[in-house]
This record gives structure tokens, C-alpha cells and sequence, in this order.
């Protein structure tokens, strides 16, 4: 399976994020190559043969891979040691809405699906905590992320040393919206001139996600220098990274995660 690694990752000991790259592509099968989403109508046999080599290519149990089932909510979940003795049911039961995962443990690789969406990864090295979030348009308009990093805080960590980087996701000029997105931005107090352009050709608004999410981390007191966008659009590369917006809902995702080794 390969991995992308997700860059800030080399500038923080003792911790690996990256994302999935689909792999071999059957461009007739907008599920084929590596999808590790079970809620998405793939084949469930096929997903967890996903999982359990990814789980064998990171040295982890497949019940260290811990991931919500999303729903576009700003629930942030924290991952600990009383969360790990539950049984299954109540760990499904838990991670049920939940877009964002924050934890200390060590070995447990907490991740989040995505095809367009801008997935998140976080960590703090000096406290040991780390997290993930999946922010879609209305994850953003939340402030997802600010939600994450006060958590991490809580957690322990401390917001000037926490380092930030976002995986694949879709880039401006693919990501078209209407009016009512933008007036809904503009309602949350963006700042719509540093994120929404419109073509010159039909006339339409196109907001910067990352860009978004960005301000959102600086905001919440991220340096600046310690946050790292993707150059890589899901839309643009839906060859490598799963695109809801070029291959339909009903397809694959990409799994962004980050363990403490």
C-alpha cells in the first residue's frame, strides 16, 4: 500500500501522519484501489482487507486503527485508555458523528476519510497528543479545527507548539460552490476576499478551503509557520486520491491518520 507522508511529520519526532494513495486504478470502479471507509456502499470484505494491511504495513493491531463515522458535525472525540476497554459497541457507539479525533496514546493511529474534504493532522511533541479532523465546507464554517486544538490543550498540549498539516484535498479552482455557501462563510466572519474568487468565465464563487481552515488554526493560536496546506487536489489527482466531485458519492475515500511511534 503506499502512503503519502504528510510533510510536517519530518519536522516532528516521534510521530508519523500521511494519506492513502489509491494504488492500481479499475477507472470503470470508482471504489477501486485502497478504501478503508465502511460506510460508503463498498464491499466490506474488500474494505477490511484494506485495513488489515494497512494495520500490517504500520506494525499496528487492526484495532489500533481508530476512525469515526463522519456526518459533517464539529464533534471532537477523545481516544484514551477508557475508551480502549470498552467493548466494540460502545466505541462505534462513541465515534457515531464524530468528525475529529484527539489522543495521548502511543501506537494507536487515529484517522479520518475524506474525498474533497480537507483532513487535518495535529500533534504536539513535547505534551505527546495528537489528533486528526475531517473539515468539509460546514466543518469549516464551525471551526472544526479551533474545536480540536482546544482539546489538544485540555489534553495537555500547548498551542504554540502544536504543528499542523492538511492532506489531499480539493483545491480552489475545482471547489465551486453557490451563493448561499459564501453568504454562509460570510455569516461565520471569514474573511471572503482571502477565500472566495469567482471565474471569470461563468461567474460562479470558488472557495479556498485550506486557506480557510488555515485562518481558522491562526485564530485558535497555531503559528503560522508551523501550519503545512497539501498541494495536492483530490479533484485534479482523482487518479491518486478519491474525489467525491469527480467520480460521485458512491465511491472510495481517502484515509488520512497520524500515530505516536
Amino acid at each position: 500500500m503506499e502512503l503519502l507522508s504528510l510533510n510536517f511529520a519530518k519536522l516532528v519526532e516521534g510521530v508519523e501522519a500521511f494519506s492513502t494513495m489509491r494504488g492500481e486504478v479499475d477507472r470503470r470502479n470508482a471504489y477501486s484501489g485502497v478504501n478503508l471507509c465502511d460506510y460508503v456502499s463498498d464491499d466490506a470484505l474488500r474494505v477490511l482487507d484494506a485495513r488489515i494491511t494497512l494495520a500490517m504495513q504500520l506494525g499496528v493491531d487492526l484495532d489500533d486503527l481508530v476512525m469515526p463515522r463522519q456526518t459533517h458535525s464539529c464533534r471532537v472525540a477523545v481516544i484514551d485508555e477508557r475508551f480502549r476497554l470498552t467493548d466494540i459497541e460502545k466505541q462505534e457507539d462513541a465515534l457515531e458523528g464524530v468528525d475529529a479525533l484527539v489522543t495521548s496514546l502511543k501506537g494507536v493511529v487515529v484517522g479520518v476519510n475524506t474525498a474533497d474534504c480537507v483532513p487535518i493532522v495535529l500533534a504536539d511533541e513535547k505534551a505527546g497528543v495528537i489528533a486528526v479532523a475531517h473539515a468539509g465546507w460546514r466543518g469549516t464554517v464551525g471551526r472544526i479545527a479551533g474545536a480540536v486544538v482546544e482539546e489538544m490543550c485540555r489534553q495537555g498540549a500547548q498551542v504554540r507548539r502544536i504543528h499542523a498539516a492538511m492532506g489531499p484535498s480539493i483545491c480552489q479552482e475545482c471547489f465551486e460552490v453557490g451563493d448561499e455557501v459564501v453568504e454562509t462563510f460570510g455569516k461565520a466572519h471569514f474573511d471572503l476576499d482571502a477565500i472566495v474568487k469567482r471565474s471569470a468565465v461563468t461567474g460562479k464563487a470558488h472557495i479556498d478551503l485550506r486557506a480557510a481552515n488555515r485562518d481558522v488554526l491562526i485564530a485558535a493560536g497555531v503559528p503560522l509557520d508551523q501550519i503545512v496546506l497539501s498541494q495536492h487536489c483530490s479533484r485534479c489527482e482523482h487518479e491518486r486520491f478519491f474525489s467525491a466531485r469527480r467520480l460521485g458519492i458512491n465511491s472510495g475515500r481517502t484515509f488520512t491518520g497520524i500515530v505516536r511511534r
